[in-house]
């Protein structure tokens, strides 16, 4: 089945400080998936990868790849700690955590990345692409780095160039092409990064719009849906 790409506002802008305040249904959302069955979902198996978004580690990312756990995959989290958001720092080991769980299995490695991890789990593709089987990104800014996310202002009261860092963003998303099928789902109720910045602009890319909020994405039943179907698809 073939999902057009959805129109992306123009200008992009951080989101309102209304949709952040909506962040608060994340304590339901979790509940929701907490109780909520993988009865009647795509099952699958191999090796699959969960990398956490900013400031969150693997804790945050449990309960989802417990879910996957139940469908078949062998999951595992990161390992990193928290993830500081320092990419520089944290692609090496978590290319090469790859490439070890690639060579365990015999098999590609399918990576989930919420947020900033869907950014890392994009460039672990491109640094090993052999190892990676496909990638899954929930919520994750693809265009413009930090400049469309609530953390735009923090990056500029600590004298970063938000623009700068918005162009390399792109620069690096036009020049390196993506090696493996990538799925993201995005939220237009995300207060932390502007929806819009999801859309890949670049690639050929299924885009997939869940109800979830933000901080929401890895618990909510309906992402879990679009997640399991995503991994099938791609057996």
């Amino acid at each position: 089945m073939s999902f057009p790409k959805p129109s992306v506002p123009s200008p992009l802008a951080p989101p309102s400080p209304w949709l952040l305040l909506a962040e608060a249904t994340v304590g339901l959302e979790f509940v929701r998936g907490l109780i909520g069955s993988t009865r009647g979902l795509p099952r699958g198996q191999g090796p699959v990868l969960v990398v956490p978004g900013f400031q969150a580690s693997d804790r945050e990312t449990a309960l989802l790849r417990h879910k996957l756990s139940a469908l078949g995959y062998t999951v595992y989290g990161w390992g990193q700690g928290r993830n500081h958001g320092k990419t520089g720092k944290l692609l090496p080991p978590l290319v090469q955590r790859v490439r070890e769980l690639a060579a365990r299995h015999a098999l590609p490695v399918k990576l989930v990345g919420w947020s900033l991890g869907g950014v890392l789990a994009r460039d672990v593709a491109r640094e090993a692409p052999e190892a990676v089987a496909q990638v899954v990104t929930l919520g994750s800014p693809i265009v413009g780095g930090p400049k469309y996310t609530v953390f735009a202002k923090g990056y500029r009261k600590q004298g970063m160039d938000v623009e700068q860092l918005a162009s390399k963003a792109d620069a690096r998303e036009a020049s390196r092409p993506l090696p493996c099928p990538v799925t993201a789902i995005y939220t237009r109720r995300d207060g932390i990064v502007a929806w819009g910045s999801c859309i890949d602009p670049n690639h050929a890319v299924e885009h997939r719009e869940t109800a979830a909020s933000h901080f929401g994405l890895p618990f909510h039943p309906q992402t879990l849906r679009l997640i399991a179907q995503a991994l099938a698809a791609r057996a």
